[in-house]
This record gives structure tokens, C-alpha cells and sequence, in this order.
């Protein structure tokens, strides 16, 4: 799942072998962290964000899905899209409930 700060379109970026939705696809725009994160958990196995306070907001261990926090020189998709092998990468190695992931996208 991509967080509302991503352009929904870094979705079609993606191989097809996962399914990308974005907060706005699902209808959860504007939804705190902990009601976004708990809500995701029913749905979603990963939430992509580039929110970088959210660990030291959440406390993301007791949430049942993974988060990748996404650094990148913006949020415009020409930004985050360099950063989708690096994702896909660590999405195929596996991740692991209530942990997070730093990937780092495009700097110029």
C-alpha cells in the first residue's frame, strides 16, 4: 500500500507480481498513522511511506504488516519511481511483520 504523500501513479511502476493500491484508492485519505496502520494491517501486507517520524510515532511491532519508509529528493514519482527495485528487492527477500525498511530513491 502506498501511503497519501506518494503519487498514486508509483503504483503502476510495480511488477505485476504485487498488488499496489494507494491510501486514496482504498478510501483512507486523511487517516492518522495508528488508524491508517491498523486498518492496513486487515488488508495489506506492506505500507510505503515517506513519513520518516512514523517510528517514533507508532509503536510498529504490535501492527501485523511491514513499513518502507521511501527517502527520496521529493515525493514527484520522477523521485520515488528510481526507488522501486530497491522495494521489489527487499519485498522478495522477505519482510517481517512490525518491522521497517529504509529504501532511498532518487537524489539528484
Amino acid at each position: 500500500m502506498l501511503d497519501e504523500q506518494l503519487d498514486w501513479r508509483l503504483e503502476r511502476s510495480f511488477s505485476n507480481a504485487y498488488e499496489v493500491r494507494s491510501v486514496h484508492d482504498m478510501g483512507w485519505s486523511g487517516m492518522r498513522n495508528g488508524d491508517l496502520l491498523a486498518t492496513a494491517q486487515l488488508a495489506f501486507d506492506v505500507l510505503i511511506t515517506m513519513d520518516r517520524s512514523l517510528r517514533h510515532q507508532q509503536h510498529l511491532p504490535r501492527y501485523d504488516l511491514s513499513v518502507i519508509v521511501l527517502s527520496a529528493m521529493s515525493n514527484r514519482l520522477a523521485d520515488t519511481k528510481a526507488a522501486v527495485p530497491a522495494i521489489e528487492e527487499i519485498l522478495v527477500v522477505g519482510v517481517e511483520p512490525g518491522r521497517l525498511y529504509e529504501v532511498i530513491g532518487s537524489r539528484h
